[in-house]
């Protein structure tokens, strides 16, 4: 059966015309603040319709990782950071509404990692920033429905890997993206955890960021050539969901890493006899 092809990119033409030439299943948006301008994201809507007309009905808008140096925080409190606030949520209810229209997703992060510390010491506690977060993520979740989804961080703000916090991500009936990397790195690259985590997660994942990692930091590796055990990864995926392998590239108009992540995959689920990711979308 056959293995999905989902690939990243932005949405400058000539990194378009490289994935589609490969003939992929699933496309991903990476965005940034110049997509939200009214002259960007036009271009950004009419580069969705390019991508849908050229066959790829399962796309997957990334929300902007950066708004001027800082990473786009959830937990970023409004007083504190009004700009930054004001941005998240506009940009996200843009995506909402541009994933409504052409029926695409949209994927937000819970989290990230780099600049979290500062914006959860505006909290109380932890579990106040937690919460904040929550509340934040809820009120997306209800304006975007079927066409929003959130993905793990490695940040105790969103992550995957902890029982517990994984216990109340599902208690909210999030449509979830999981990225390996993040949760392995999260684990200190415990492949039983990661493992644990995929299958405890499973019935609500619709979305997979495929990518290795050595365990220790953001190092976004080809399938192979870190230290995440594919063999027992495999068997805990959600058939159902889409999938992108989401690997730093040498050059952004050659996919040739994402192409090299999926002719790994490939061969291991042959290897295998596994029937992985035969997704009849999300």
């Amino acid at each position: 059966m056959k293995i999905l092809l989902g690939l990243k990119g932005s949405s400058q033409r000539a990194q378009i015309d490289d994935r589609l030439q490969h003939h992929p299943d699933v496309y991903e948006f990476y965005t940034d603040a110049s997509d939200f301008t009214p002259n960007g994201y036009q271009h950004l809507y009419e580069a969705v319709q390019y991508v849908q007309s050229r066959g790829v009905s399962r796309i997957v808008l990334h929300h902007p990782m950066k708004f001027g140096a800082t990473h786009t925080e959830i937990v970023a409190p409004e007083k504190q950071f009004p700009e930054l606030y004001r941005f998240v949520e506009e940009t996200t209810m843009q995506l909402i509404g541009l994933a409504k229209d052409l029926d695409v997703q949209c994927l937000i992060h819970g989290a990230y990692a780099q600049e979290t510390t500062k914006y959860i010491d505006c909290y109380p506690n932890l579990v106040a920033a937690q919460q904040a977060a929550f509340d934040r993520l809820d009120r997306f979740a209800k304006a975007g429905g079927s066409h929003i989804m959130f993905e793990n961080s490695i940040a105790p703000v969103f992550a995957y890997g902890d029982p517990a916090m994984e216990d109340e991500i599902l208690s909210h009936h999030y449509r979830l993206a999981f990225d390996t990397s993040h949760c392995f790195i999260w684990l200190h690259g415990n492949n039983q955890g990661l493992q644990k985590s995929l299958r405890h997660l499973k019935d609500q994942i619709v979305h997979y960021h495929l990518v290795d990692s050595m365990g220790q930091t953001h190092d976004s590796l080809p399938l192979g050539t870190g230290k995440i055990d594919w063999r027992g990864v495999l068997p805990c995926l959600n058939p159902d969901a889409t999938s992108i392998y989401e690997i730093n590239l040498s050059n952004q108009e050659d996919c040739q890493e994402q192409l090299q992540s999926h002719a790994y995959l490939t061969r291991l689920a042959q290897a295998l006899d596994y029937p992985f990711l035969t997704s009849r979308g999300c």
